[in-house]
């Protein structure tokens, strides 16, 4: 059984209060240097076989159409997960 992995991200041009929120409570928490913080989504889709070319398309058109909102998101990366010590993330683009 193989996993896909889908992030998305608000727009540049779209407002984040979310991200600005965080953003204000990180140097009252005593964590410094961060210029600014945006914040997604991520899915992890559980695929029944093999993530092959073909799944990673259908993947990619699910996001565009079904996961991600086109008008205020982006959908910025479409990723193959590879179990590696409970890290995932082989990039296969977006």
């Amino acid at each position: 059984m193989g996993r896909v992995v889908v992030d998305v991200m608000p727009k540049p041009e779209i407002l984040d209060p979310q991200g600005k929120a965080v953003a204000a409570a990180l140097p009252r928490l005593g964590f410094h240097g961060f210029t600014g913080v945006r914040q997604g989504k991520r899915f992890e889709l559980e695929v029944d076989g093999e993530v092959t070319d073909e799944v990673l398309a259908q993947v990619r058109e699910a996001a565009s159409t079904l996961l991600s909102n086109p008008v205020i998101e982006d959908v910025v990366r479409v990723a193959r997960a590879e179990e590696h010590d409970g890290a995932a993330a082989e990039a296969v683009s977006a």
